[in-house]
């Protein structure tokens, strides 16, 4: 099996930059340390010409115009704010934010079936904000999903500074994975996944490609799989960062596997695709600079080149794994 490049490649992210960051945020508050933050997106814009080349690539594709040199610095210091805001949240400084939650109703109805269900994203917004309902609702717990060497140093950082929020994580890949899963969906919880990449460089069989923003993109098949054989109801939800200090927090109706038979599966699971890419085209659309893959995402047909582009973009721009899950 195929690592992909996202999955292969090293992180370069500076865990001293990070600490330095955290004790400026904590220290002397959100608006002064967003100073620092120009600084660093100015840096990144100027010197890391792939992923930054990726980003005019996406931009052209959802503004419908060719990017300005702002868009992509926009674009960079969007990615850069919500990183920023992962420590204030993993400090329950909920004051901070005009958090706005659409179809939350949807998380309430998944609890009181009592078996837990999955919320499905991609590295669109912030996933922190997602996880910090759930600190804030009693009832609801968030397990996360992710593949367990993604953004070792900065989360590493960010468990310094409050080890009492760091999420509880299933690592994918591992041949108990699946049955961890089920064991947490089975006590109620939430199992958060961010499915729009793949660890694996597989078969044609195990993706498939649809349209985001016009063009032809491979989607994983497994993550809705996986629902699809614990027979789970989805969530599709997304922390789109909207300026300022507001995130909006949006949950919609993805699949529900419960009452699919398995002869169904396979059908039900293409259905569920295609409309997790429509949403994901939705959102990318109403909030166009919170697409956090920096990369060609748009690349078909040559797995090598894709892997070669994706290396080339991680040793650009660091951390855009952060949160992968």
């Amino acid at each position: 099996m195929k690592r992909t490049a996202w999955a292969e490649r090293q992180e370069r992210s500076n865990a001293g930059l990070l600490r330095a960051m955290t004790w400026i945020s904590l220290r002397f508050g959100r608006q002064r340390a967003r100073i620092v933050l120009h600084l660093i997106a100015t840096y990144f814009v100027l010197f890391s010409p792939v992923a930054c080349a990726a980003s005019r690539d996406y931009l052209r594709r959802v503004l419908g115009r060719p990017a300005r040199w702002r868009d992509v610095y926009r674009h960079v210091f969007t990615f850069a704010a919500t990183i920023h805001d992962r420590i204030y949240l993993m400090n329950g400084r909920f004051d901070l934010f005009d958090i706005r939650l659409h179809g939350e109703t949807l998380v309430d109805d998944a609890l009181a079936g009592g078996r837990g269900a999955f919320l499905m994203g991609a590295h669109l917004g912030s996933f922190e904000v997602v996880r910090a309902i759930g600190r804030t609702h009693p009832d609801l717990r968030v397990v996360v999903t992710m593949y367990e060497n993604n953004a070792r140093k900065i989360n590493a950082t960010l468990a310094a500074v409050n080890p009492a929020a760091t999420p509880e994580v299933i690592p994918l890949g591992q041949v108990d994975s699946m049955l961890k899963v089920r064991e947490r969906l089975d006590a109620n919880c939430m199992i958060g996944m961010l499915a729009d990449r793949t660890l694996r460089d597989d078969a044609a069989a195990s993706l498939r490609r649809l349209p985001l923003l016009g063009t032809p993109a491979a989607f994983p098949l497994g993550p809705l799989y996986m629902a699809a054989m614990l027979r789970r109801p989805v969530i599709f939800m997304t922390g789109l960062y909207r300026d300022g200090n507001r995130y909006d927090v949006h949950f919609e109706t993805l699949a529900d596997f419960s009452d699919v038979r398995r002869d169904a599966r396979a059908a039900a699971v293409d259905a569920a695709l295609v409309r997790y890419v429509a949403l994901l085209d939705k959102y990318c659309r109403a909030a166009p600079y919170n697409w956090f893959n920096y990369f060609d995402f748009w690349q078909v047909g040559d797995a090598a080149a894709a892997r070669r582009a994706a290396a080339r973009a991680a040793a650009d721009l660091p951390a855009t794994r952060d949160s992968d899950a």
